[in-house]
């Protein structure tokens, strides 16, 4: 892959009617909207890196800024599009990563159901069962488990 640069007139021209168009604040308080090319460069600049949000220069918007506006854009196929259009077959080795990195977040519901389905392929230890081969010994309760119980109690 080539270092990473900020991307030229001729490729923005390409790609910036790819880019949904935001609209302005209807109200006149709070920070203007930033650029959305540079918006871009910052999130190419964390695509190519593989640094994190936080660490991005400050030639660029707010990291919070481009993150935001990075799970929009992939969420909606956008960055996809615009990667295509950019890279080419490198486009894709670059969102794979990025996807490899983004966090999931899963519901309460989700947690809950992949914790009952965990606990019930788990076999019960026998403890003190006879049944037990001689070549494995008894499972036997590690004092660790029992640190975490002390730890929300306190």
């Amino acid at each position: 892959m080539t270092p990473y640069r900020d991307i030229n007139d001729e490729e923005w021209q390409r790609i910036a009617p790819l880019l949904p168009e935001l609209r302005p604040r209807s109200e006149l308080r709070g920070r203007p909207l930033a650029n959305t090319r540079s918006v871009l460069n910052g999130v190419l600049w964390v695509m190519y890196s593989g640094a994190t949000w936080s660490a991005m220069p400050r030639k660029y918007p707010s990291y919070q800024t481009c993150h935001r506006r990075f799970k929009a854009w992939h969420e909606s196929g956008v960055l996809k599009r615009v990667m295509d259009e950019l890279f080419g077959e490198a486009s894709t080795e670059l969102c794979s990563m990025m996807e490899a990195r983004m966090r999931i977040h899963v519901s309460a519901e989700e947690k809950a159901a992949r914790a009952e389905a965990s606990s019930s392929t788990k076999k019960p230890a026998n403890y003190g069962s006879s049944s037990t081969s001689p070549s494995t010994p008894p499972a036997v309760p590690s004092v660790f488990s029992y640190a975490a119980f002390y730890k929300r109690a306190a």
